[in-house]
C-alpha cells in the first residue's frame, strides 16, 4: 500500500467502524431463530470497542475488529474490503462466525489495554492480541 495513503485508509476505516457503533447499523431485521443471541445478563468488556490487531501469526497487524452489542462482528483489514460476521457469548462460551464458519474462542486476557483471544479455527488454533484502536483526531475545517 502506498505509504501516503495509509493514514487516510486508517482514518476512513476507523471512522466507518466508529460510525456503526452508536447506531448498531441503521437497518434492522426482526430476530429469527438463526440470529446470534447475546446474553442480556452478560456484559463482556470488549463490546462496542474498536480493537486493532497488534500481534498474530495469522491475522494482519492493523486489522480492526468490532464486536457490536447486537451480535454483529465487523472486521476491516488494511488489505481488503470490510467484512461482517457474527459473534455470541452463550453460557460463557464465546463463538465468532466469519464467512459462515463458527469458531469457539477462548478469552486469554481482557483489560482496558489488551484483548487477547485464541480462536479454534480448523487446523492450528490462532492467537490474536488486540489493543484499543486510536480514535481519529477531529481536525478543524
Amino acid at each position: 500500500m502506498n505509504a501516503s495513503l495509509a493514514p487516510l485508509f486508517r482514518s476512513l476505516g476507523l471512522a466507518l467502524i466508529i460510525g456503526l457503533i452508536p447506531t448498531g447499523c441503521s437497518e434492522r431485521s426482526a430476530p429469527t431463530e438463526s440470529s446470534p443471541q447475546v446474553q442480556a445478563t452478560s456484559s463482556p468488556g470488549f463490546i462496542n470497542i474498536v480493537w486493532k490487531v497488534s500481534k498474530s501469526p495469522s491475522v494482519a497487524q492493523g486489522t480492526l475488529y468490532v464486536f457490536l452489542s447486537d451480535g454483529t462482528l465487523v472486521v476491516a483489514s488494511p488489505h481488503g474490503k470490510p467484512a461482517l460476521g457474527t459473534w455470541r457469548d452463550v453460557g460463557g462460551i464465546l463463538t465468532m462466525v466469519e464467512e459462515g464458519i463458527p469458531y469457539q474462542v477462548d478469552v486469554l486476557n481482557l483489560s482496558h489495554d489488551e484483548f487477547r483471544i485464541r480462536s479454534h479455527n480448523p487446523g492450528k488454533p490462532a492467537e490474536i492480541t488486540f489493543v484499543p484502536a486510536e480514535k481519529p483526531s477531529r481536525e478543524s475545517p
